[in-house]
């Protein structure tokens, strides 16, 4: 399984930055894939996750009706709109992907298998 993002940079806080996640390689019709991030010197954090299949989305408090995520199945990507962005957003942001065995709530909180590289996003204040 393979995972791209793309997207990420520098924004001043209040703009908009949407990031993109291309997968490939998957051996399973259905899978969640999300976003989580880390920023220097904390845990990552989960943010969002989508399914494959019919779109169910999840989201963690602290981004409920900033970010919204949107899965093109066309494309296989996968997209993190992220609006009204703070200078706490800053951080290294990482798509990631599994199975659809377990809900979408409990892999943004323990983390799934697959993982891409990452991109950074910078809020400047």
């Amino acid at each position: 399984v393979q995972l791209v993002e793309s997207g990420g940079g520098l924004v001043q806080a209040g703009g908009s930055l949407r990031l993109s996640c291309t997968a490939s390689g998957f051996g399973f019709d259905a899978y969640t894939i999300g976003w989580f991030r880390q920023a220097p010197g904390k845990q990552r954090e989960g943010l969002s996750c989508i399914t494959s299949s019919d779109g169910i989305t999840y989201y963690t408090d602290s981004v409920k009706g900033r970010f919204t995520i949107s899965y093109d199945n066309a494309k296989n990507t996968v997209y993190l709109q992220m609006n009204s962005l703070k200078p706490e957003d800053t951080a290294v942001y990482y798509c990631a992907a599994d199975s659809t065995f377990y809900t979408g709530d409990y892999l943004l909180a323990r983390g799934m298998n697959y993982w891409g590289k990452g991109t950074l996003v910078t809020v400047s204040s």
